[in-house]
């Protein structure tokens, strides 16, 4: 094997191996919850290594020493974090309530810089399909989202109520932002003028009053207005 090969496959042990115990030292939480600050930590580590290993003139020492002392920072930090709940804040953002009382709270959205489309993508991923089933929903630190569901759309097996099965169907939205999603309204086989009849059943004027609204058969319309409680229409 040439030197150079030999050099690297060296550097490259001992990066796998010094990473492995760092991860260890950090524990399980930073895995399992990624903040923003972990991530960065994570990407410096990864260029330190991944620089020295292909440099060629960059003895191994010091690959050893620059991820040894990141290392060390890293594992203070967490213990300090641990130790001092007040500096939490500084590397770690609160939970937010961006669904409070089934109600979609706009500036929490817009502090986290959280858009609808955004926000419809975590309730799907969580197995929620529509605001409507929501009761409170908090953004975590990690990214990741927190639903407590309202107590009627509380998971009940058809099974525990002697309950055949029926046909699910799919929210559908019609509304996000103040527009009309033209595809989904058609695809559904009504148009802007059942759109606006429906509204119009609640004193709602115009498309752009409406923050979202969403649609599942047989279960009627509902609507979130941008300065208004949400309302559930046939």
């Amino acid at each position: 094997m040439e030197p150079q090969f030999m050099d690297m496959t060296f550097k490259l042990i001992l990066g796998f191996f010094m990473l492995f115990l760092i991860t260890r030292l950090l524990g399980k939480t930073t895995i399992k919850q990624l903040t923003p600050f972990d991530f960065v930590s994570a990407i410096v580590l990864s260029e330190l290594l991944g620089n020295a290993i292909f440099e060629a003139n960059v003895p191994i020492y010091f690959i050893a020493y620059s991820i040894a002392v990141w290392g060390i920072l890293l594992v203070l930090m967490e213990r300090i974090l641990l130790r001092f709940k007040g500096l939490r804040s500084l590397f770690e953002s609160k939970p937010s309530i961006v669904i409070r009382d089934g109600q979609i709270d706009r500036r929490e959205l817009k502090k986290n810089r959280m858009n609808l489309n955004q926000l419809m993508a975590l309730l799907r991923q969580s197995e929620t399909f529509s605001v409507r089933e929501v009761a409170y929903a908090i953004l975590e630190s990690n990214g990741g989202i927190s639903i407590l569901k309202k107590a009627s759309y509380k998971e009940v097996t058809r099974g525990d109520m002697s309950m055949s099965d029926r046909h699910v169907h799919l929210p559908v939205s019609f509304i996000l932002d103040g527009e009309v999603l033209e595809d989904n309204l058609v695809e559904s086989g009504r148009d802007r003028q059942w759109l606006h009849e429906k509204l119009a059943v609640h004193q709602i004027d115009s498309i752009q009053e409406v923050l979202y609204a969403d649609y599942i058969e047989g279960d009627g319309l509902y609507i979130v207005p941008y300065k208004r409680s949400a309302v559930h229409g046939k």
